[in-house]
């Protein structure tokens, strides 16, 4: 059997089935930031709010 290196884009441990990419929180973060950003005018605010609603979630998810 070939060992595979470590892959730095996938969520350690489990089988590979069923990991998700890292930062998959963060991206749909950034998207929700940017959607409620640009339908109140304050893209400013709500883009690292997304980005730190992300981060929240990809914690909470690993």
């Amino acid at each position: 059997m070939v060992e595979r290196e470590d892959d730095p884009t996938t969520a350690p441990g489990g089988d590979d089935a069923d990991e998700t990419p890292i930062g998959s929180g963060i991206a749909v973060g950034i998207a929700i930031g940017v959607v409620i950003g640009v339908v109140t005018g304050e893209l400013a605010l709500w883009l690292p709010l997304g980005v730190a609603i992300g981060a929240g979630l990809e914690a909470a998810l690993h």
